[in-house]
């Protein structure tokens, strides 16, 4: 049987609230919502950095923003046309990179001692870049993933 941490969750709030997307991960029991996105602000009410953190902390949900595991501009660009080959040629590239590698070793500590999600703007996990890093993070340590 898996423990409680051996799931890595992801979820976007591309359609979602932030009651909804904190419903949605307090549902899957997370401990830990990690932000993947490499600017981490939204024009939509409620998900840019300090507001989203201090909602998850009112719920009991912790909030960790990984910098270097989000898309670098060109990428974002890519995804936003609906090239999402191009996006993830572009991320796989980015992971190469130290700043990427020290984030993704942070991501790996997380997802070893917490249940964590993974958080991005897209709705669909297969139109993100936080599918190729749960995917890293599945190969790292075994942990099912879930997209919520």
């Amino acid at each position: 049987m898996m423990n409680k941490a051996s799931v890595i969750a992801t979820i976007g709030y591309e359609r979602a609230t932030v009651d909804e997307v904190i419903d949605k991960l307090q549902g899957a029991e997370i401990d830990t919502l990690v932000d993947v996105r490499a600017v981490a602000s939204s024009r939509k009410a409620g998900f840019s950095k300090n507001v989203l953190s201090a909602s998850l902390k009112r719920s009991g949900i912790n909030y960790v923003h990984l910098r270097g595991l989000g898309t670098p501009k060109e990428g974002r660009e890519a995804a936003r046309k609906g090239r999402i080959g191009e996006m993830a040629v572009i991320y796989t590239t980015h992971l190469r990179s130290e700043v990427a590698r020290e984030a993704m070793a942070e991501a790996v500590e997380l997802a070893g001692v917490k249940r964590i999600a993974l958080l991005c703007y897209e709705e669909d996990a297969a139109d993100c870049h936080r599918r190729i890093v749960a995917g890293i993070l599945h190969q790292t340590t075994g942990a099912e993933i879930l997209h919520l």
